[in-house]
């Protein structure tokens, strides 16, 4: 039997093949793909060709889905065929020594999971031990398929280490900056969302932003900003989710004393940040970075999903069958759609 699968061949090349459905081995699962969802992270990789750690051409593309059982390798045990699943898309060692202090996310030898635009997909088995996990028979599949992303945004906040009823500025207004700001509302700090778009603005404002604002792109809007702060002090935390180097200088400058500053988008590879250095030590500031999820954060996601603690469904601007993957991404890269749902 055969199915189809985009492949990844480059710079703005992807190509639908059909090849044989792979076949699970001994400890590994083969799961149906019901829905999948676009990402940010597949508009870089389309745009560059490639990931320097996620994957390289030529190769399956997409990583956020979730699908039934169809088949199990031998050895395989818990699952049966039409279980209903979502799988993180990467799998820890779990005997490092990052490993071992629950800062799986830093793994000396983390894999990644790719492939998820297919029909099929084969789980390897440190996945299925690791990081498969069942889904309640009422969670959309399309709506299971952001356990990634979203398991991402709650790591991110939990390195913020932030107390009751914080006040938080979030840049950007894309899939994961509005996922921010709906977790964030949900726990019931007050948000600021930032962004260009007055449409994903008023997203966010339909996921919980108190307050937003719309800045022109490339930064240099902090002394704009810092006045939606409650007291125009700033704010006790700035979480960058645009990965553009001037908004980070920005999200530094729009903290209160003694605030914290979550540098969350990945910016270009090669580039650097210059820092107000008298700010960050007088001001006793905290700037960090936040990468990737861990598995404890993909339980909190399928959790706060199955439990409807936020509705997500507001970022899914379409869905498209298997060979419109192309337009999909093409329409976020035009800033047209947040995330695209498609149906292989």
């Amino acid at each position: 039997m055969k199915h189809r699968v985009i492949y990844l061949l480059g710079p703005e090349r992807i190509e639908l093949r059909e090849e044989p459905v792979p076949a699970p081995g001994e400890g590994e699962l083969l799961v149906r793909v019901r829905a999948a969802t676009t990402c940010g992270t597949d508009v870089k990789v389309f745009r560059r060709g490639g990931h320097p750690r996620m994957l390289r051409v030529p190769t399956p593309f997409g990583h956020e889905f979730a699908g039934s059982v169809e088949t199990l390798g031998a050895g395989v045990g818990g699952y049966e065929p039409g279980d209903r699943v979502v799988v993180a898309n990467s799998a820890p060692c779990g005997h490092c020594p990052y490993c071992e202090a629950g800062r799986e996310n830093l793994c000396r030898d983390l894999e990644y999971l790719n492939g998820a635009f297919a029909e099929y997909i084969r789980i390897p088995r440190r996945f299925v031990e690791a990081s498969t996990h069942r889904l309640d028979p009422d969670l959309p599949y399309e709506v299971a398929a952001l356990v990634e992303p979203l398991a991402c945004v709650v790591h991110g906040i939990d390195a913020c280490g932030l107390g009751d009823g914080a006040e938080v500025l979030v840049y950007g207004a894309g899939p994961i900056g509005l996922l921010l700001t709906a977790a964030l509302a949900a726990q019931g700090h007050r948000v600021v969302a930032a962004d260009p778009n007055p449409k994903r603005l008023g997203v966010a404002r339909t996921l919980g932003a108190q307050d937003t604002v719309e800045v022109a792109r490339g930064g240099g809007e902090a002394e704009r900003l810092r006045p939606h702060s409650r007291d125009g002090d700033g704010f006790d935390c700035a979480i960058d989710a645009t990965g553009v180097p001037a908004v980070w200088q920005d999200a530094v400058a729009c903290v209160r004393p003694g605030g914290v500053v979550n540098l969350f988008g990945g910016c270009a590879p090669g580039t650097t940040l210059p820092l107000d250095t008298a700010s960050v030590h007088y001001n006793e500031l905290t700037v960090m970075g936040a990468y990737h999820h861990r598995p404890a954060t993909v339980s909190r996601a399928v959790e706060m999903l199955t439990r409807k603690v936020l509705d997500p469904r507001p970022l899914l601007s379409a869905e498209v069958p298997l060979q419109d993957l192309e337009k999909a991404l093409r329409s976020m890269m035009a800033k047209e759609a947040l995330k695209v749902v498609v149906r292989p």
